[in-house]
Protein backbone atom coordinates (compact mmCIF):
# COMPACT_ATOMS: atom_id res chain seq x y z
CA UNK A 1 0.00 0.00 0.00
CA UNK A 2 2.73 2.21 0.69
CA UNK A 3 4.40 1.51 -2.54
CA UNK A 4 1.63 2.36 -4.52
CA UNK A 5 0.83 5.72 -2.10
CA UNK A 6 4.47 6.56 -3.32
CA UNK A 7 3.74 5.63 -7.41
CA UNK A 8 0.26 8.20 -6.80
CA UNK A 9 2.67 11.54 -5.48
CA UNK A 10 5.07 11.21 -7.60
CA UNK A 11 2.81 11.49 -10.19
CA UNK A 12 1.91 15.23 -8.64
CA UNK A 13 5.51 15.80 -6.78
CA UNK A 14 8.97 16.04 -7.59
CA UNK A 15 10.00 13.71 -4.30
CA UNK A 16 7.68 11.92 -2.06
CA UNK A 17 8.62 10.27 1.94
CA UNK A 18 5.80 8.31 3.95
CA UNK A 19 6.24 7.54 7.29
CA UNK A 20 3.76 5.02 9.31
CA UNK A 21 3.47 4.66 12.84
CA UNK A 22 2.01 1.86 14.46
CA UNK A 23 1.89 2.24 18.52
CA UNK A 24 0.58 -0.47 21.36
CA UNK A 25 0.76 0.32 24.88
CA UNK A 26 -0.44 -0.83 27.88
CA UNK A 27 -0.12 0.11 31.63
CA UNK A 28 -1.15 0.15 35.42
CA UNK A 29 -0.86 2.46 38.29
CA UNK A 30 -1.25 2.31 41.97
CA UNK A 31 -1.66 5.09 44.24
CA UNK A 32 -1.23 4.36 48.24
CA UNK A 33 -0.96 0.91 47.52
CA UNK A 34 -4.29 0.33 45.77
CA UNK A 35 -4.92 -0.46 41.76
CA UNK A 36 -5.85 2.50 40.43
CA UNK A 37 -5.58 2.36 36.33
CA UNK A 38 -5.36 -0.30 33.72
CA UNK A 39 -4.90 1.77 30.25
CA UNK A 40 -4.60 0.32 27.04
CA UNK A 41 -3.77 2.34 24.04
CA UNK A 42 -3.25 2.13 20.21
CA UNK A 43 -1.89 4.73 17.96
CA UNK A 44 -1.31 4.92 14.22
CA UNK A 45 -1.31 7.04 11.24
CA UNK A 46 0.86 7.88 8.58
CA UNK A 47 1.94 10.99 7.09
CA UNK A 48 3.07 12.21 3.81
CA UNK A 49 5.19 15.22 2.72
CA UNK A 50 6.01 16.15 -0.99
CA UNK A 51 8.66 18.08 -2.39
CA UNK A 52 7.72 19.97 -5.52
CA UNK A 53 9.38 23.32 -7.54
CA UNK A 54 11.36 23.55 -4.42
CA UNK A 55 8.37 23.75 -1.85
CA UNK A 56 7.48 21.76 0.77
CA UNK A 57 3.64 19.97 1.42
CA UNK A 58 2.64 17.80 4.33
CA UNK A 59 -0.80 15.94 5.34
CA UNK A 60 -1.36 13.12 7.20
CA UNK A 61 -4.58 10.69 7.82
CA UNK A 62 -5.46 7.37 10.37
CA UNK A 63 -7.07 5.73 7.44
CA UNK A 64 -5.92 5.44 3.79
CA UNK A 65 -9.49 5.11 2.34
CA UNK A 66 -8.81 7.65 -0.05
CA UNK A 67 -5.03 7.93 -1.24
CA UNK A 68 -5.70 10.15 -4.00
CA UNK A 69 -7.31 12.68 -1.71
CA UNK A 70 -4.64 12.03 1.13
CA UNK A 71 -1.80 12.88 -1.53
CA UNK A 72 -4.43 16.20 -2.90
CA UNK A 73 -4.31 17.46 0.83
CA UNK A 74 -0.69 17.40 0.67
CA UNK A 75 -0.11 19.12 -2.45
CA UNK A 76 -2.96 21.85 -1.70
CA UNK A 77 -0.51 22.86 1.62
CA UNK A 78 2.05 23.84 -1.15
CA UNK A 79 0.25 26.86 -0.80
CA UNK A 80 1.69 27.61 2.50
CA UNK A 81 4.94 28.63 0.66
CA UNK A 82 7.84 26.38 2.52
CA UNK A 83 10.36 26.63 0.56
CA UNK A 84 13.25 23.89 0.65
CA UNK A 85 17.12 23.34 -0.40
CA UNK A 86 17.00 19.56 0.58
CA UNK A 87 16.02 16.27 -0.96
CA UNK A 88 14.79 13.72 0.64
CA UNK A 89 17.80 10.85 1.15
CA UNK A 90 18.94 7.83 -0.70
CA UNK A 91 18.40 4.82 0.26
CA UNK A 92 21.52 2.38 1.64
CA UNK A 93 22.46 -0.40 4.11
CA UNK A 94 22.11 0.59 7.53
CA UNK A 95 23.65 -0.44 10.97
CA UNK A 96 21.28 -3.55 12.35
CA UNK A 97 20.27 -2.87 16.13
CA UNK A 98 18.96 -5.18 18.56
CA UNK A 99 15.36 -2.71 18.91
CA UNK A 100 12.80 -5.77 20.00
CA UNK A 101 12.89 -8.13 22.65
CA UNK A 102 10.46 -10.96 21.96
CA UNK A 103 9.71 -11.56 25.97
CA UNK A 104 7.92 -7.89 26.29
CA UNK A 105 4.63 -10.51 24.22
CA UNK A 106 4.96 -12.22 27.46
CA UNK A 107 4.57 -9.18 30.00
CA UNK A 108 0.70 -9.20 30.80
CA UNK A 109 -1.30 -6.51 32.48
CA UNK A 110 -2.00 -8.90 35.10
CA UNK A 111 2.32 -9.26 35.62
CA UNK A 112 1.86 -5.88 36.00
CA UNK A 113 -0.21 -5.18 38.93
CA UNK A 114 1.75 -8.18 40.15
CA UNK A 115 4.68 -6.18 40.40
CA UNK A 116 3.08 -3.00 41.21
CA UNK A 117 1.92 -4.49 44.09
CA UNK A 118 4.96 -6.21 45.24
CA UNK A 119 6.80 -3.01 45.23
CA UNK A 120 3.61 -0.85 46.88
CA UNK A 121 3.73 -3.13 49.35
CA UNK A 122 7.87 -3.36 50.15
CA UNK A 123 8.17 0.31 49.68
CA UNK A 124 4.91 1.23 52.02
CA UNK A 125 6.27 -1.02 54.65
CA UNK A 126 10.00 0.54 54.43
CA UNK A 127 9.09 4.19 54.70
CA UNK A 128 5.52 4.01 56.54
CA UNK A 129 4.21 6.28 53.97
CA UNK A 130 1.75 7.06 50.73
CA UNK A 131 3.40 5.21 48.05
CA UNK A 132 2.14 5.60 44.03
CA UNK A 133 3.62 3.00 41.32
CA UNK A 134 3.24 3.01 37.43
CA UNK A 135 4.31 0.30 35.04
CA UNK A 136 3.77 0.56 31.02
CA UNK A 137 5.05 -1.24 28.38
CA UNK A 138 4.59 -0.70 24.52
CA UNK A 139 5.34 -1.95 21.21
CA UNK A 140 6.34 0.83 18.18
CA UNK A 141 6.87 0.20 14.50
CA UNK A 142 7.75 2.92 12.00
CA UNK A 143 8.26 2.56 8.07
CA UNK A 144 9.90 5.57 6.41
CA UNK A 145 9.37 4.93 2.50
CA UNK A 146 10.74 7.70 0.17
CA UNK A 147 11.38 7.83 -3.73
CA UNK A 148 14.76 7.86 -3.46
CA UNK A 149 14.94 4.48 -2.55
CA UNK A 150 14.62 4.74 1.54
CA UNK A 151 12.61 2.04 2.54
CA UNK A 152 13.83 1.49 6.09
CA UNK A 153 11.69 0.04 9.10
CA UNK A 154 12.27 -0.37 12.63
CA UNK A 155 10.31 -2.22 16.04
CA UNK A 156 11.19 -0.95 19.34
CA UNK A 157 9.75 -2.46 22.83
CA UNK A 158 9.82 -0.86 26.14
CA UNK A 159 9.36 -1.38 29.32
CA UNK A 160 8.95 1.46 32.51
CA UNK A 161 8.24 1.14 35.97
CA UNK A 162 8.35 4.53 38.30
CA UNK A 163 8.26 3.96 42.22
CA UNK A 164 6.91 6.96 44.33
CA UNK A 165 7.65 7.83 48.12
CA UNK A 166 5.22 10.46 48.82
CA UNK A 167 5.82 13.31 51.77
CA UNK A 168 2.66 13.53 53.79
CA UNK A 169 0.31 16.21 52.63
CA UNK A 170 2.49 17.37 49.55
CA UNK A 171 2.83 16.27 46.40
CA UNK A 172 6.81 15.79 46.49
CA UNK A 173 8.29 12.03 46.66
CA UNK A 174 11.73 10.29 46.11
CA UNK A 175 11.28 8.54 43.20
CA UNK A 176 13.26 6.17 41.24
CA UNK A 177 12.70 5.08 37.32
CA UNK A 178 13.32 1.52 35.83
CA UNK A 179 13.68 1.25 31.93
CA UNK A 180 14.39 -1.67 29.70
CA UNK A 181 13.50 -3.88 26.52
CA UNK A 182 11.63 -6.22 28.63
CA UNK A 183 9.96 -6.78 31.56
CA UNK A 184 12.62 -5.75 34.84
CA UNK A 185 11.89 -6.15 38.42
CA UNK A 186 12.22 -3.37 41.11
CA UNK A 187 16.09 -4.48 42.34
CA UNK A 188 17.07 -4.52 46.25
CA UNK A 189 19.30 -1.30 45.04
CA UNK A 190 16.25 0.18 44.19
CA UNK A 191 14.22 -0.13 47.05
CA UNK A 192 17.30 1.11 48.99
CA UNK A 193 17.89 4.11 47.06
CA UNK A 194 14.16 5.41 47.98
CA UNK A 195 14.05 3.80 51.81
CA UNK A 196 17.50 5.75 51.97
CA UNK A 197 16.89 8.70 50.60
CA UNK A 198 13.19 9.62 52.25
CA UNK A 199 13.87 8.05 55.69
CA UNK A 200 16.64 10.07 56.04
CA UNK A 201 15.15 13.39 54.87
CA UNK A 202 11.44 12.95 56.67
CA UNK A 203 12.09 15.46 58.83
CA UNK A 204 11.32 19.29 57.67
CA UNK A 205 13.65 21.80 57.70
CA UNK A 206 14.54 25.68 57.50
CA UNK A 207 18.23 26.00 56.69
CA UNK A 208 19.67 29.42 55.26
CA UNK A 209 19.73 30.44 52.45
CA UNK A 210 22.88 30.92 50.30
CA UNK A 211 25.55 29.24 47.61
CA UNK A 212 26.39 25.87 48.61
CA UNK A 213 26.96 22.47 46.84
CA UNK A 214 24.08 21.26 44.92
CA UNK A 215 23.27 18.01 43.79
CA UNK A 216 21.27 16.87 40.47
CA UNK A 217 19.59 13.34 40.50
CA UNK A 218 19.40 11.96 37.31
CA UNK A 219 15.89 12.34 37.15
CA UNK A 220 16.38 16.15 37.76
CA UNK A 221 19.54 16.68 35.72
CA UNK A 222 17.35 17.67 32.68
CA UNK A 223 16.39 20.86 34.46
CA UNK A 224 20.38 21.68 33.13
CA UNK A 225 20.33 19.40 30.31
CA UNK A 226 17.11 21.28 28.73
CA UNK A 227 18.89 24.72 28.16
CA UNK A 228 22.20 22.92 26.64
CA UNK A 229 19.74 21.01 23.98
CA UNK A 230 18.18 24.45 22.84
CA UNK A 231 21.39 26.65 23.02
CA UNK A 232 22.27 23.74 20.75
CA UNK A 233 19.16 22.75 18.41
CA UNK A 234 20.30 23.67 14.78
CA UNK A 235 16.92 25.85 14.80
CA UNK A 236 18.00 28.19 17.32
CA UNK A 237 21.48 28.89 15.51
CA UNK A 238 19.85 29.47 12.12
CA UNK A 239 17.27 31.75 14.16
CA UNK A 240 20.34 33.22 16.16
CA UNK A 241 18.80 32.46 19.30
CA UNK A 242 21.61 30.84 21.20
CA UNK A 243 24.41 32.38 23.01
CA UNK A 244 26.81 29.20 21.86
CA UNK A 245 27.14 30.47 18.46
CA UNK A 246 30.44 30.69 16.98
CA UNK A 247 31.20 28.68 20.53
CA UNK A 248 32.19 25.72 18.83
CA UNK A 249 35.01 24.18 19.81
CA UNK A 250 35.33 26.69 23.20
CA UNK A 251 35.43 25.38 26.84
CA UNK A 252 31.65 26.19 27.79
CA UNK A 253 31.69 23.41 31.11
CA UNK A 254 33.53 21.83 33.49
CA UNK A 255 36.29 19.58 31.68
CA UNK A 256 34.53 16.42 33.76
CA UNK A 257 31.28 16.58 31.18
CA UNK A 258 31.06 14.88 28.32
CA UNK A 259 27.85 14.70 26.51
CA UNK A 260 26.80 12.82 23.71
CA UNK A 261 24.33 11.79 21.50
CA UNK A 262 24.42 7.85 20.66
CA UNK A 263 21.32 6.54 19.45
CA UNK A 264 23.23 3.06 18.04
CA UNK A 265 23.01 2.24 22.36
CA UNK A 266 20.89 -0.94 21.97
CA UNK A 267 21.02 -1.91 25.84
CA UNK A 268 18.39 0.54 26.10
CA UNK A 269 15.04 1.17 24.73
CA UNK A 270 14.45 3.29 21.77
CA UNK A 271 18.11 2.59 19.75
CA UNK A 272 17.24 4.06 16.23
CA UNK A 273 19.29 3.71 12.92
CA UNK A 274 17.73 5.93 11.14
CA UNK A 275 15.55 9.24 12.22
CA UNK A 276 12.62 10.34 11.63
CA UNK A 277 13.26 11.70 8.23
CA UNK A 278 15.42 8.35 7.07
CA UNK A 279 18.90 10.26 7.38
CA UNK A 280 21.77 7.36 9.01
CA UNK A 281 21.85 7.60 12.40
CA UNK A 282 25.16 8.46 14.19
CA UNK A 283 26.90 9.67 17.29
CA UNK A 284 27.17 13.18 17.73
CA UNK A 285 29.41 14.09 20.14
CA UNK A 286 27.59 17.84 21.42
CA UNK A 287 29.94 18.40 24.55
CA UNK A 288 33.36 16.45 25.08
CA UNK A 289 34.96 17.47 28.09
CA UNK A 290 33.76 20.49 28.56
CA UNK A 291 34.58 21.54 25.20
CA UNK A 292 31.96 22.52 22.97
CA UNK A 293 31.98 20.38 19.46
CA UNK A 294 28.97 20.10 17.34
CA UNK A 295 25.23 21.65 16.37
CA UNK A 296 22.79 18.79 15.64
CA UNK A 297 20.36 19.65 12.59
CA UNK A 298 17.56 18.03 11.19
CA UNK A 299 17.43 18.16 6.80
CA UNK A 300 15.31 21.58 6.88
CA UNK A 301 17.71 23.67 9.12
CA UNK A 302 21.16 21.64 7.93
CA UNK A 303 20.51 22.65 4.59
CA UNK A 304 19.53 26.47 5.88
CA UNK A 305 23.39 26.62 7.14
CA UNK A 306 24.71 24.34 4.49
CA UNK A 307 25.69 21.65 6.61
CA UNK A 308 23.39 19.09 6.16
CA UNK A 309 21.60 17.13 8.56
CA UNK A 310 23.16 15.32 11.24
CA UNK A 311 20.72 12.59 11.47
CA UNK A 312 18.49 14.78 14.38
CA UNK A 313 15.30 15.36 12.51
CA UNK A 314 12.44 13.51 14.63
CA UNK A 315 8.38 14.14 15.16
CA UNK A 316 9.01 15.28 18.50
CA UNK A 317 5.07 16.16 19.85
CA UNK A 318 4.50 17.76 23.28
CA UNK A 319 1.97 17.00 25.87
CA UNK A 320 1.43 13.32 24.28
CA UNK A 321 0.04 14.16 21.08
CA UNK A 322 0.33 12.41 18.02
CA UNK A 323 3.24 12.82 16.44
CA UNK A 324 1.99 11.80 12.89
CA UNK A 325 0.24 15.61 12.97
CA UNK A 326 3.75 17.23 13.24
CA UNK A 327 6.87 17.60 10.94
CA UNK A 328 10.01 16.49 11.82
CA UNK A 329 12.60 19.16 13.73
CA UNK A 330 15.85 19.09 15.56
CA UNK A 331 15.81 16.62 18.12
CA UNK A 332 18.09 14.74 20.57
CA UNK A 333 16.35 11.57 21.21
CA UNK A 334 19.69 9.57 22.68
CA UNK A 335 21.47 11.70 25.17
CA UNK A 336 24.02 10.53 27.28
CA UNK A 337 26.31 12.28 29.65
CA UNK A 338 29.61 10.26 30.44
CA UNK A 339 29.73 8.83 34.46
CA UNK A 340 32.42 9.77 36.56
CA UNK A 341 34.06 7.85 39.40
CA UNK A 342 32.10 8.36 42.56
CA UNK A 343 29.97 6.22 44.27
CA UNK A 344 26.58 7.83 45.37
CA UNK A 345 26.58 7.73 48.66
CA UNK A 346 29.90 8.88 49.13
CA UNK A 347 29.08 11.64 47.22
CA UNK A 348 26.24 12.73 50.38
CA UNK A 349 29.21 12.41 52.13
CA UNK A 350 31.00 14.40 50.67
CA UNK A 351 28.72 17.39 51.09
CA UNK A 352 29.69 19.68 53.93
CA UNK A 353 26.59 21.76 53.26
CA UNK A 354 24.56 21.33 50.39
CA UNK A 355 20.93 20.20 48.40
CA UNK A 356 19.97 17.69 46.89
CA UNK A 357 17.28 18.41 44.18
CA UNK A 358 15.04 15.20 44.44
CA UNK A 359 12.28 16.59 42.46
CA UNK A 360 12.28 19.99 40.82
CA UNK A 361 9.02 21.96 39.77
CA UNK A 362 8.92 24.78 36.93
CA UNK A 363 11.73 23.10 34.95
CA UNK A 364 10.42 25.67 32.25
CA UNK A 365 10.99 28.32 34.34
CA UNK A 366 14.24 31.22 33.25
CA UNK A 367 15.37 32.40 29.97
CA UNK A 368 16.00 28.92 28.60
CA UNK A 369 17.74 30.30 25.68
CA UNK A 370 20.13 32.52 27.69
CA UNK A 371 20.39 29.28 29.96
CA UNK A 372 19.39 30.36 33.18
CA UNK A 373 17.04 28.27 35.31
CA UNK A 374 15.06 29.02 38.94
CA UNK A 375 13.18 25.92 39.74
CA UNK A 376 11.23 25.12 42.86
CA UNK A 377 12.36 21.90 44.74
CA UNK A 378 9.89 19.26 45.14
CA UNK A 379 11.13 18.52 47.52
CA UNK A 380 14.84 19.84 48.33
CA UNK A 381 16.96 17.67 50.85
CA UNK A 382 19.25 19.46 53.02
CA UNK A 383 22.64 17.32 53.74
CA UNK A 384 25.33 18.83 56.38
CA UNK A 385 28.73 17.12 57.18
CA UNK A 386 28.31 14.30 55.05
CA UNK A 387 24.59 13.21 56.29
CA UNK A 388 21.01 14.15 55.67
CA UNK A 389 19.26 16.20 57.73
CA UNK A 390 15.60 16.65 56.39
CA UNK A 391 13.60 17.77 53.16
CA UNK A 392 12.98 21.66 52.68
CA UNK A 393 10.10 23.37 51.69
CA UNK A 394 9.68 26.25 50.03
CA UNK A 395 12.66 26.44 48.35
CA UNK A 396 14.37 27.42 45.29
CA UNK A 397 17.97 26.76 42.89
CA UNK A 398 18.65 29.20 40.79
CA UNK A 399 21.30 30.16 38.07
CA UNK A 400 23.21 30.02 34.36
CA UNK A 401 23.88 26.38 32.94
CA UNK A 402 27.55 28.01 31.61
CA UNK A 403 28.26 28.70 35.12
CA UNK A 404 26.68 26.14 36.98
CA UNK A 405 28.38 23.65 34.58
CA UNK A 406 31.80 24.99 35.07
CA UNK A 407 32.39 24.24 38.52
CA UNK A 408 31.83 19.80 38.89
CA UNK A 409 32.43 18.69 42.71
CA UNK A 410 31.64 14.90 41.38
CA UNK A 411 30.26 12.96 38.87
CA UNK A 412 28.34 9.53 39.78
CA UNK A 413 30.26 6.19 38.51
CA UNK A 414 26.57 4.87 37.51
CA UNK A 415 24.14 6.34 34.89
CA UNK A 416 20.30 5.67 34.80
CA UNK A 417 17.69 6.56 32.24
CA UNK A 418 15.50 9.90 33.16
CA UNK A 419 13.39 12.14 31.39
CA UNK A 420 15.66 13.61 28.12
CA UNK A 421 18.80 11.08 28.31
CA UNK A 422 20.78 8.50 30.29
CA UNK A 423 22.83 10.91 33.44
CA UNK A 424 24.16 10.14 36.49
CA UNK A 425 23.98 12.14 39.73
CA UNK A 426 26.08 15.44 39.58
CA UNK A 427 27.45 17.60 42.41
CA UNK A 428 28.14 21.50 41.10
CA UNK A 429 29.68 24.35 43.74
CA UNK A 430 28.05 27.56 44.77
CA UNK A 431 25.20 26.90 43.45
CA UNK A 432 22.44 29.67 44.74
CA UNK A 433 19.84 28.15 47.03
CA UNK A 434 16.82 30.62 48.38
CA UNK A 435 15.08 29.29 50.85
CA UNK A 436 11.38 31.11 52.31
CA UNK A 437 12.36 32.16 56.26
Amino acid sequence: MLEKLVEIGKKYADEVEIYQVNNFSSGVSFENGVLKDVETSIQSGISLRIIKDGKLGFSYTKNLLDPEGFVKNAIDSLKGDIKVEFSFPIGKELKTLNTYDLEIENLTNTKMVEEGQRISDILSQATNTQVNVGLVKSVSEIRIINSNGVDYSTKNSFYMCYAAAMYPGSYSSITRVVADKKFKEFSKEDFDYITFLYNSSRKEVKPKSGKMKVMFLPNTMYVLIWRLVYGTNGKNVYEKTTPLIDKIGSQIFDPAISIYNDPFDDTIPGSRAFDDEGVESKILPIVENGVLKNFYYDLYYGSKMGVGSTGNGYKVSDWGGEIIRVRPTPSLEHLHMKPGDKDFYEMIKSMDKGIIVAQALGAHSGNIPNGDFSIGLSPGLYVENGEILGHVKDAMVAGNIYEVMRNVLSLENKTYMANMGVFPSAIFEDVSVAIRE
